[in-house]
């Protein structure tokens, strides 16, 4: 081709992208992606641009690692600083640390700050290296670029519009077993949940738990496809959030790990130990209010573990059951009069059985049936007692937004010996003269 004949194909090239830059995108995602980035190279940035908001992201990520370093340096300048951040995401850490010391120290530092997912984010739970297709394609076309990208392990693919918002998603089966010149549109699926790349793992956990499909679609603030997480990363996430909430319900940091420094780990415990003290010295308090009859009647003061005791392990059943279902998402806040109730019946159900069985041990014991009737009563009463604030306790903090995991298990052990101690000595004086 003479020199006449290159400038009148390059001045099409310009004039097409210019006025038809979504139609110029679709051409381009039809090249092979060497191809693109040469004709893409030899384009002003005004003209590049604007093809380029309008390219997959995977034809995006392929095309710009082909580019001429200045060109791709001048159009992560030129782009907005959430594209380029997104586009340098799903680089490897060497590659991004490259670009980005190419740039003017401003633009570095706001695509930069951008990159920066908050720890346990959907962003970070997210794999950036995903594949999307337009509706208008055909499956002879999807499946085409899908051997072009020789991506594996695929499961669904994504469909986005014209502005790379997510639109639908198609399961790799239906695509194998669809017509070649059907439409992806015609066999695509309807996207139920989604996560914004900021929503904590919290949210994921509950969409993904919601959703019947493996993988989760990860979108901006835009709307714009940036990832998705495998369902492999989901049970990841729901692991981590259920033992970091057994590890706060005993007064343990979130952040802490099992090789962290001592000092560490006493800045986080110590604070909840010393709440944990004072509401022993509540406890101690309710005991000091009986001191005389403990005194008198000193078979009181052996027995009085055996209540708390039982009404903690009973609170603290409940307590967990209560706090499983909060995490797994089984019940919610309007479910509270429901799960107390049924709390409280299985309270008094597992009181009577044990204080029969606590009645005749007592009895052989010290021969005495007013000391059987005043713990067989305590021990009944406490264990509802028990059952009612380990399932009211995570629930109400809940509902005024504090982590019912962080210090549910310090009020339920408040309750339970407060209850259980007040009940066994309130009732053993005023039945004294049968002791």
């Amino acid at each position: 081709m003479n020199t006449d004949a290159q400038a009148a194909v390059s001045a099409l090239n310009l004039r097409f992208m210019l006025d038809y830059p979504r139609e110029a995108a679709q051409r381009i995602e039809a090249m092979l992606p060497h191809e693109a980035s040469v004709l893409l190279a030899m384009q002003p940035l005004q003209a590049m641009v604007p093809v380029w908001l309008s390219l997959a992201t995977d034809v995006e990520q392929a095309v710009f690692t082909l580019l001429p370093e200045q060109r791709a340096a001048e159009l992560l300048a030129e782009l907005e600083p959430s594209r380029s951040a997104a586009l340098l995401n799903r680089l490897d850490e060497a590659e991004r640390e490259h670009y980005k010391g190419m740039l003017s120290t401003q633009v570095a530092a706001e695509i930069r700050t951008l990159m920066e997912y908050l720890p346990d984010s959907a962003g970070q739970l997210m794999d950036p290296r995903v594949l999307a297709f337009r509706g208008e394609l055909t499956v002879h076309e999807a499946l085409v670029r899908l051997r072009q990208t020789q991506r594996r392990g695929l499961r669904e693919l994504y469909l986005v519009d014209d502005d790379g918002r997510l639109e639908g998603r198609v399961d790799i089966q239906d695509l194998a077993l669809a017509d070649p010149d059907e439409m992806l549109t015609r066999i695509a699926h309807r996207i139920t949940d989604a996560v914004k790349d900021t929503d904590p793992r919290e949210d994921v956990v509950e969409k993904m738990q919601q959703d019947t499909t493996s993988d989760l679609p990860v979108v901006d603030f835009d709307g714009r496809l940036v990832g998705f997480i495998r369902q492999s990363k989901f049970a990841n996430a729901v692991q981590q959030e259920t033992t970091l909430d057994i590890q706060t319900m005993v007064g343990a940091s979130r952040d802490e790990r099992a090789l962290s420094s001592a000092t560490f780990s006493v800045a986080k415990r110590l604070p909840w130990l010393q709440i944990n003290l004072l509401t022993a010295f509540l406890a101690a308090s309710v005991v000091g209010l009986f001191e005389g009859t403990i005194a008198k009647y000193t078979a009181l003061a052996v027995l009085l573990p055996v209540v708390a005791g039982q009404s903690g392990n009973a609170g603290a059943q409940a307590l967990a059951v209560t706090m499983r279902g909060l995490v797994l998402r089984e019940i919610s806040l309007r479910h509270w009069p429901k799960v107390v109730f049924k709390e409280v019946n299985v309270g008094l159900m597992n009181g009577l059985a044990v204080a029969a069985t606590t009645a005749i041990g007592v009895f052989i014991w010290s021969r005495s049936i007013g000391l059987v009737m005043v713990i067989a009563a305590a021990m009944v009463i406490s264990m509802v007692a028990a059952g009612f604030a380990g399932a009211l306790v995570p629930i109400l903090l809940q509902r005024f937004g504090q982590d019912p995991a962080q210090s549910s298990s310090i009020i339920l052990t408040t309750v339970t010996d407060v209850v259980g101690f007040f009940s066994f000595l309130g009732i053993a004086t005023l039945f004294s003269s049968m002791l």
